[in-house]
This record gives structure tokens, sequence and C-alpha cells, in this order.
């Protein structure tokens, strides 16, 4: 990809961790202001502000508000070169925070994150994905978190091309949240995330003690494997509860009103299980449209706890995920696979907590104090 077909804000990025790496920007001094680097790039602020907010989630800068963005002061004392192969970063919002904990995870050393190119553009996020691939081998950094592309045609062999060429240029890799091979088949990488199917079977058992006997899973089809470890979950919690209860899968865009509408009409839910929180978010619009009331008539919860979550119309009950310690224990994970390479694939799974709110509704106090791990916000 060419530098004059980047995205403008990665065309910032770029320029400024070049100035950095290359000592016109020391360590503990102030970049220019947001104003000055709008002037300078002819760009929009918010194009800036993205540019910069990349730029801290990699460690390479600090940003002080009221003050302005400062080199981090460690940036000479630099540990590995990593990659972060992350398609989905700026529109699934678990890898903003993952990346976070990531740049602020220190082990012994700073270690610089890159990116080989950024994914901005939905329509080639393919390509783009390959491309990024491609540089970063070229820049031959120590290793590579990937979080495998989902929700694509071709995402399963882009998937594995990509894993297949790092594997041939010797670079380890740390897999991001999900596998790259379908649930419950298991790839040769480590993993970092969380128990899925646990997070299945807890989020839909805390549905199931609100009452709900008739749960529908709603899931959008080409999800990654995560949502077939909650979809395995949900079927267990289902089944546990003895009493004869269907389970019913469902994989459609929670904005078709249409079939929302079927499925209502069908099996006459009185809960969802949403593969996500962007799913459930998309749900709540829906049903809302068609003048169906939640938690009134329906009940519905999440998995993820992104930051709208409890912003909705009806604040979402959902599984909130340890986002900043999945990326510490992602940088910890890298740094044993590099010490011992051939030691066996590890899936390194953190706990979670189920966070009540109205959408379930659990309105009485006493009910999140009987969940295990549950709060209430």
């Amino acid at each position: 990809m060419s530098g004059a077909s980047l995205p403008k804000h990665e065309r910032i990025r770029q320029a400024l961790a070049e100035a950095i790496a290359s000592g016109e920007y020391q360590p503990g001094q102030r970049l220019p202001s947001e104003t000055e680097l709008v002037k300078t790039f002819g760009v929009s602020r918010p194009t800036v502000n993205r540019a910069l907010r990349e730029l801290q989630l990699t460690g390479l800068i600090e940003r002080r508000a009221g003050s302005g963005s400062y080199v981090r002061a460690d940036t000479c004392v630099r540990g590995y070169t990593f990659g972060l192969l992350i398609p989905e970063l700026g529109r699934t919002e678990i890898f903003e925070p993952i990346c976070r904990g990531m740049a602020e995870a220190q082990y012994g050393g700073h270690h610089v994150l890159l990116w080989g190119s950024s994914l901005s553009n939905e329509t080639n996020i393919e390509e783009q994905a390959s491309q990024a691939c491609r540089q970063l081998v070229a820049k031959k950094v120590s290793g590579v978190f990937f979080a495998p592309l989902e929700l694509t045609p071709q995402k399963d062999t882009i998937n594995r091309t990509i894993a297949q060429a790092l594997d041939k240029a010797g670079i380890p890799v740390v897999l991001l949240d999900r596998d790259l091979v379908p649930y419950p088949e298991r790839s040769r990488y480590d993993l970092v995330g969380i128990d899925n199917r646990r997070a299945g079977y807890v989020i839909t058992s805390h549905l199931l003690r609100c009452g709900c006997r008739r749960i529908i899973f709603l899931g959008r089809a080409g999800s990654a494997p995560t949502v077939d470890a909650r979809i395995a979950g949900y079927h267990e919690a289902i089944a546990g509860m003895g009493m004869n209860l269907e389970a019913h899968v469902c994989r459609i865009d929670p904005q078709d009103q249409l079939k929302i509408k079927e499925i209502l009409s069908h099996f006459r839910p009185d809960g969802f299980v949403c593969a996500n929180d962007f799913t459930a978010a998309n749900l709540l619009k829906t049903l809302s449209h068609l003048g169906v009331s939640v938690p009134d008539e329906i009940r519905m919860v999440g998995i993820d706890d992104v930051k709208y979550a409890s912003l909705l119309s009806v604040p979402l009950t959902t599984i909130h995920q340890p986002c900043a310690d999945i990326g510490a224990a992602a940088i910890a994970t890298m740094l044993e696979r590099l010490r011992n390479p051939k030691s066996p694939a590890r899936d390194v799974l953190l706990n979670f907590r189920l966070v009540v709110r109205e959408s379930c509704g659990a309105r009485h106090k006493g009910l999140a104090a009987h969940e295990p791990s549950a709060t209430r916000s």
C-alpha cells in the first residue's frame, strides 16, 4: 500500500512514529499540539486524534489531559518489536483496551508494538489484512498478535494464509480473543481471551434464573469461533435445566426487521442471548421499531460489556471481559513463547464477571447476589 493510498490518520501516525524512531522527538519531549498537526497535515482534528490514539495504544507516546502528547520516557529502553494484526481494531470495541493493556505491560522491558498498516476500509479488509501481514514479515518483527478475521467471505482462507506466512518467516503468533479454526477444533498457536463456552453458559443460566423459558441465541453468520463456543455454553445451560426446554440458534442480521419479526412469530421467545453486545444493541433497536418492549415483553443479554452497554436505551446485562488484563497476559504469553518456542500451545483464559442491568428484567435487588461473580451497575 503506497503512502498516497494510506488513510490520512495512518500517514500521520507513520510520520510521527518515524520521527520518534529517528530521534527528531526525544524521550519525554512534547509533540506538536493537535492544532499544529491539523495545520501541518491539512486534516481534521478527529483524524489527528485517531493517529495520536493509535500511537498511544502502541506505547510510543503518552497523552496528558490539558498538556498534550509526549514521547514516552522509556522509548529508548526497548525490548522486542511486536506486530499487531487486528483487522477489527476500531470496529470491535474490545480490541482497543486490549491493545492498551499490551502497551502498559512492561515485563522487564519496553516492547514496541507496530501495525503493518491500518485496516480501515471495510470493503477490502481481507486484502488489507494480507498486506499488513507482508509488511510485518518484511519488518522482521519478533512476534505477531493476531485477531483472525470474521464476517468476511474468504476469512478462513485468509486467516490460514496469514498464519502460514508468519510460520514460514519463523515469527511466533499469539492469537487474541479467537482461534482461526472452527470451534471446537484447536490450532497450534497460543490463544489469550476468556472461556467463551463458560461465558455462554453463565449468561444463559442467568436469563433462565430470571424466569425465561423460550430463549433464542442470536448471532450473525460467519462470526468468529468464539461465538460457536458461546453457543455450546448456551446449549449446556438449556439442557441443564432439566425441563425439556428447546434451544434455538438463529444466525441472522439483528437489524433485519423482517427476519426478527418471523422469529418472534414462530418461536414466541421470552428471552434472547446475543452473541455479543454489538448484536444486542442492534436487536434492541429492531425490537423497539417493532413495538416490542425490553424487558417487559422480552428479556435480553449480551457478552463483552463494551463501553456503550450501560448507555443503551435499556442498559444491557452482559459478561464483562477484562480487556486490559487480556492485553497484559498476551504480552506475557508471547515472552514465554519466545523463551520456550517448542512448548505446547496454551489457552490462557482469564476470568470474567456477570454485570446485571435492566435488560434482563432482574429488578429486585437480591438477584445479583445469587449469581456467581455478578455485579450490578
